[in-house]
C-alpha cells in the first residue's frame, strides 16, 4: 500500500502547486497576449533585398552580424538588407521604427534563391498590419501617440483653408508665405507655402526657424536661437516652375519675449532667391486651436 500511496501523493502535490501558481498570477494577462507577430523574410549573400516603409526610417536594430543593412541614399523610407555571410543556418531577426511611430519586427532566414527580394509595406491591409506593427512613443512628443500626431500633421497639411493672410515675402518670382498656423496639445503646426511663378525650378536647401532680437536683425547671429522642428511633412526638395507646394513643420509651443520676433527663412540650393519673413508674438498666440477635426485615416 505504501508503494501505491506515493504516486497519489505526488499527483496531489502537483495539483496543489498548480492551483497555488494559478492563484498567484490571477488577474494578470499572459505576456503572449501582447505578442507582436514578426514578418518572415529571406535574404541571400549575392543579392540585396529592399523593404519600402510608409514613413522615413528612424531606427534599425539587427539581431546578429549575419545581416548588414542601411538606408538607401537620399531615400529615407527604403531599407537595404542582405546577408554578410553565405549559408548561415540559425534564424535571426531585425527591427525597424519609422517616423510615423510604427514598430516592425522581422524574422530572417537564409536562402540561396529567395522567392522575393523587394517588399512594399504600403500594401499591407490595415487589419493585417496591426499584427506586425505597433506604435511607439517618441520622447520629443512627450508621450503623445506618434500615429495620432502623424494623422494630425497630414490632415492639417491637406486642409485647403488659409488661416493666415498677412505674413510672407516675395521677390524674383518666388512667394514664401505662412499659409496656416495651428496649435494642439502643446504643439504648433506651421503650414508654409512656396509659390514659384518663375520659369526656373526652386531647389530647397533648408528652412530655418529662429528667434532674434528686433534690435539685432542686422548684427551677428550670436543673439539668435535656432528652433528644431519635431516633424516636417512632406519631404519637399523642390518646387517646379510655375507651380506651388506646401510643407508643414511641427514645433513645441513657445512664445516670444518683449523685443523678440520669430524669423522663418528658406534658402535656395545653389541659388540666391532666399526668402524670409517675421512673426510677432501676437501671431503665435492667435494660432488657430484644433479642437474638432476629422482625421483622414487611410
Amino acid at each position: 500500500m505504501k508503494i501505491l500511496i506515493k504516486p497519489y501523493l505526488a499527483i496531489l502535490s502537483i495539483f496543489m502547486l498548480n492551483k497555488v501558481s494559478a492563484q498567484s498570477v490571477e488577474g494578470f494577462a499572459s505576456l503572449n497576449e501582447a505578442r507582436l507577430e514578426p514578418f518572415k523574410m529571406e535574404v541571400t549573400y549575392n543579392k540585396t533585398s529592399h523593404v519600402l516603409f510608409p514613413s522615413p526610417i528612424r531606427y534599425v536594430d539587427l539581431g546578429s552580424e549575419n545581416l548588414i543593412a542601411n538606408k538607401a541614399e537620399d531615400v529615407a523610407n527604403v531599407l537595404r538588407i542582405k546577408s554578410s555571410v553565405k549559408n548561415f543556418e540559425e534564424e535571426t531577426n531585425f527591427s525597424v521604427i519609422t517616423q510615423d511611430g510604427k514598430f516592425y519586427n522581422f524574422d530572417v532566414f537564409y536562402s540561396s534563391y529567395p522567392d522575393t527580394l523587394n517588399y512594399d509595406m504600403l500594401k499591407l491591409q490595415r487589419n493585417n498590419e496591426r499584427h506586425y506593427a505597433t506604435d511607439v512613443l517618441f520622447e520629443e512628443l512627450k508621450g503623445e501617440s506618434s500615429t495620432l500626431t502623424e494623422l494630425l500633421v497630414k490632415t492639417l497639411y491637406e486642409e485647403p483653408k488659409r488661416t493666415v493672410k498677412h505674413l510672407g515675402s516675395k521677390s524674383y518670382g518666388i512667394q514664401f508665405i505662412l499659409k496656416s498656423l495651428y496649435i494642439h496639445e502643446g504643439k504648433l503646426y506651421f503650414v508654409l507655402q512656396l509659390n514659384n511663378k518663375s520659369n526656373i525650378s526652386y531647389q530647397i536647401d533648408f528652412v530655418n526657424f529662429k528667434i532674434v532680437d528686433k534690435k539685432n536683425l542686422k548684427k551677428t547671429a550670436s543673439q539668435e536661437k535656432v528652433l528644431s522642428p519635431l516633424r516636417n511633412y512632406p519631404n519637399l526638395e523642390s518646387v517646379q516652375h510655375q507651380s506651388k507646394s506646401s510643407i508643414l513643420y511641427l514645433l513645441n509651443q513657445f512664445t516670444l519675449l518683449e523685443g523678440q520676433i520669430l524669423e522663418i527663412e528658406i534658402w535656395e540650393k545653389d541659388g540666391g532667391r532666399h526668402q524670409k519673413f517675421q512673426l510677432e508674438n501676437s501671431d503665435l498666440v492667435n494660432a488657430k486651436v484644433v479642437d474638432t477635426l476629422n482625421l483622414k485615416i487611410r
